[in-house]
């Protein structure tokens, strides 16, 4: 039997791939020995082979080529890297020594040590990498052999951010002495300097940043990628800052960074730009007046920012500034050069100037004023030697007459001036302080035209000073006084007229008076009554009474006119009235006759344009009659049949309606019919005459009429009379939508008397009312008596009379406010040559 011995050895293959081999280097074997006979015996013995080895195999790299990155930064001792080697054989044939190549650089083998060995590489000598980024060692492996293994170990030596960045700065404007000098009137972005920044470090390690530590008027603007111009970012100014340190600093982008800094230093040189600034930009200061010439006033100050001969000042007088006045170009003092004085002029405003030694030169200026003290150097002044007021008659005591005005040309106390009346006078008092003179008396211009006293001003200085002035106080008429009619002295005379007359003869003269003067004692005359057929006209200036036109038959008879006389006062102006009796006729037969027929006239009520009475005519009064009679018959009809036709046409529910308001509605009469209505309310009127019970009206009757209002002129240059028809009705619906309804107040005239609500009325168109069922059955009339004399005052306007009788029937009671048409219908009655309503 044979044995074999085997040794179990790991091959590695160049690719890194290992096999497990056998290696046989003893071979053992085991002999026996046997016999032939039988049995059979044998015997064995151990027969052990050793195979001696020999160097037949070469060192083997396990890496051929090694890559190693190390720190610059990493210690000395510091593994680099373990090579490894083998060989076949063994005992010493398998011992292998590593060695440098002579390929290797000087500088590596004083950087890295090889373990002859072992293998292993570590650092000798500290790395830098600015000096050698990388090294290549080749490693030799021999086991004593002629053919040694080789391997190749690369070492690439990382950064360390270990260098800290430089700063190169290169000047573009020569320094003097390591300092440059810039003017402050250098433009912006004017250059200084160039400025390099570098670092030795790689990557982020060497890339570097630069800027300055703080503001300044300069700035780096980057124009390379480690270069940057320094230049101005603003202007400079010298008064603000002289000189400028400005530190760079340059800092790289490593962890941690690493900076460095460099000075560089830059004078701003002066120039003249600043003009000189006054301490006091406005110099306010008070002297008394009458000082002495030359006082000095004040010292004024002005400052300069620039330095040298740009800061030195002269001190002028501006243009504006008066003589008065003097200033020293040196030093800035200011003095009066003459005596001031304060009423002659109390403020001094002018400009005083300050000037520069630079070149060019500036110049600023300042305000002074200058305030006059007063002193009480003058005497109170009146606007007038003498006040002359004119007052009215009807002032009211106590009330104001005047104003005196005093004025004193001194200040303050010296000017407070107090006013009194020197005479002991106790019918006027005046104000110490406004000056106001009130009467303490009433006024009377019929027992005293005007006053006369003295008043006094004094001022309140210490020393004071006074004056006078004479004041007349004239007393001035007012309208206080009405006319008065001296022709007729009655409204029961009467005149003769006959009427052979030629027109335009003036038959009769109305004189009135006035006791007032000028235009308040100035009369205008004007018929405003009677005078129905417009024979007489007057003048309304003279007063005299004008026969117009040819007398005929049917004008005999005794005529009524109402004149009016009106001054012409302001700014209400008084009248009064008066019956004026003219009898036409050959003759007076019976003169108590005619005294009878103006007596009893005087009793019937006077109207506008209603037609006297023709007592020499009874054949005329006749046919007058007859006439009514028919006109009221024919107006009757009329009015009953347009009724009926309005009734036809209402509807049921519309006449329900009308039957509950019967006491309530009216009905306007047919002013087209005016004719019969006049004859039938000529019966009314005799009816009427027997009944005192209807004799007055109550006045709350006044908004329940159907009122003919005539509307009366003071203008003669109206030709004739227009009425107005103020009808206050309720009409149903369908009537209702025919006309165009409003609300008109009854009013008059303001300057002229309504007689028409003065004396009982025999007008044509009398006031009345119809009720719808029976339209014609009822009728009213407003009635007033006459006043017992002669007159009627009032003024031009309703809310203002200055009449000091109080007149019973006076318009302003009548003045109520009344439903009526929108559009007053006119009534043209017979055109009068004079009307005056």
């Amino acid at each position: 039997m044979t044995l074999f011995m085997f040794r179990l050895d790991v091959i590695e293959t160049p690719e890194g791939d290992k096999t497990p081999q056998l290696i046989k280097d003893t071979y053992v074997m085991k002999v026996k020995v046997e016999d032939g006979g039988f049995p059979q015996r044998s015997s064995t013995a151990i027969l052990q082979i050793n195979v001696a080895d020999t160097n037949d195999n070469h060192p083997v790299f396990k890496e051929n080529e090694i890559e190693i990155s190390i720190p610059e930064n990493a210690p000395v001792g510091t593994s680099v890297t373990q090579l490894h080697a083998t060989d076949a054989d063994i005992g010493e044939n398998a011992k292998i020594h590593f060695y440098f190549s002579n390929l290797v650089s000087n500088i590596a083998k004083k950087l890295f040590h090889l373990n002859n060995i072992t293998g292993l590489i570590t650092i000798k000598e500290p790395l830098d990498r600015e000096e050698s980024p990388n090294h290549k060692l080749q490693v030799l492996a021999s086991d004593g052999g002629l053919m040694p293994a080789r391997a190749m170990v690369l070492v690439n030596v990382t950064d360390i951010n270990d260098n800290v960045p430089s700063i190169d700065i290169r000047y573009i404007i020569n320094p003097i002495n390591g300092t440059v000098i810039l003017s402050e009137n250098a433009p912006l972005n004017t250059k200084i300097a160039l400025i390099t920044v570098t670092d030795k470090d790689a990557d982020h390690n060497g890339r570097v940043t630069c800027f300055t530590d703080h503001e300044v008027p300069f700035r780096l603007r980057p124009v390379f990628s480690n270069q940057f111009l320094l230049e101005t970012a603003a202007y400079l100014d010298y008064e603000s800052t002289r000189e400028y340190a400005i530190k760079l600093l340059a800092v790289d982008a490593g962890k941690p960074p690493l900076n460095q800094s460099s000075m560089l230093l830059v004078k701003v040189k002066d120039e003249n730009d600043n003009a000189p600034v006054f301490i006091q930009p406005f110099i306010s200061l008070s002297v008394a007046e009458n000082n002495s010439p030359g006082t000095k006033l004040t010292k004024i100050s002005a400052v300069d920012a620039d330095s040298g001969h740009n800061a030195e000042i002269n001190y002028l007088l501006g243009v504006d500034a008066p003589s008065e006045f003097n200033l020293d170009h040196r030093t800035g003092i200011l003095t009066a050069g003459k005596k001031l004085d304060r009423e002659k002029q109390e403020k001094y405003s002018f400009t005083v100037l300050a000037k520069d030694n630079g070149i060019p030169s500036f110049m600023t200026n300042a305000t002074v004023l200058v305030t006059i003290l007063d002193q009480n150097d003058n005497s109170p002044i009146f606007t007038h030697n003498e006040y002359n007021f004119y007052v009215p008659e009807n002032l009211p005591r106590h009330g104001t007459v005047g104003l005196i005005t005093v004025t004193d040309p001194d200040y303050g106390e010296n000017s407070a001036v107090t006013l009194s009346i020197l005479d002991v006078n106790d019918d006027f008092t005046i104000d110490p302080q406004t000056g106001v003179i009130r009467p303490n008396i009433s006024f009377d211009r019929e027992k005293q035209e005007s006053y006369t006293f003295y008043v006094k001003a004094e001022d309140g200085g210490k020393v004071s000073h006074s004056s006078t002035a004479k004041v007349t106080i004239n007393v001035i008429d007012v309208n206080d006084n009405k006319p008065v009619f001296v022709v007729p002295s009655s409204n029961n005379s009467y005149e003769l007229v006959l009427p052979s007359t030629n027109p335009g003869t003036v038959v009769f003269t109305v004189v009135a008076i006035d006791n007032d003067t000028g235009m308040n004692a100035e009369l205008h005359y004007n018929i405003v009554g009677g005078n129905t057929k417009g024979l007489f006209i007057i003048d309304q200036t003279t007063g005299n009474i004008t026969l117009k036109e040819k007398c005929v038959v049917t004008d005999l008879g005794l005529h009524r006119l109402v004149v009016k006389a009106k001054d012409l006062g302001q700014p209400d102006s008084l009248f009064n009235v008066v019956i004026v009796n003219l009898f036409v006729n050959e003759s007076v037969t019976n003169a108590t006759l005619i005294h009878e027929l103006v007596h009893k006239n005087i009793e019937t009520p006077v109207t506008p344009n209603t037609k006297t009475t023709d007592a020499s005519s009874p054949t005329s009064d006749y046919v007058k009659i007859t006439v009514a009679i028919i006109a009221g018959t024919i107006t009757v009809i009329i009015v009953i049949f347009i009724t009926a036709i309005v009734r036809c046409c209402q509807s049921p529910h519309l006449k329900t309606a009308q039957k509950n308001k019967q006491n309530s509605e009216w009905v306007t009469p047919n002013p087209e019919n005016k004719q019969m209505i006049m004859m039938m309310m000529k019966k009314k009127r005799k009816k009427k005459k027997k009944k005192k019970k209807r004799k007055h009206a109550p006045n709350n009757l006044l908004l329940n009429f159907v009122t003919i209002e005539e509307t009366k002129a003071d203008d003669a240059e109206n030709d004739g009379n227009s009425a107005t028809l103020d009808v206050p009705i309720q009409l149903e619906e369908q009537t209702m939508g025919k006309y165009n309804w409003g609300t008109i107040p009854t009013t008059f005239k303001p300057d002229i008397p309504d007689l028409a609500w003065h004396y009982k009325s025999a007008s044509p168109q009398p006031a009345f009312q119809i009720q719808p069922e029976t339209p014609l059955n009822l009728k009213h009339h407003i009635i007033h008596e006459l006043p017992l004399d002669n007159t009627f005052v009032a003024c031009d306007s309703i809310s203002k009379c200055s009449s000091s009788s109080s007149d019973p029937y006076s318009v302003s009671e009548y003045s109520y406010s009344v439903t009526t048409f929108k559009t007053p219908a006119s009534i043209h009655t017979r055109p009068v040559v004079n009307p005056s309503f």
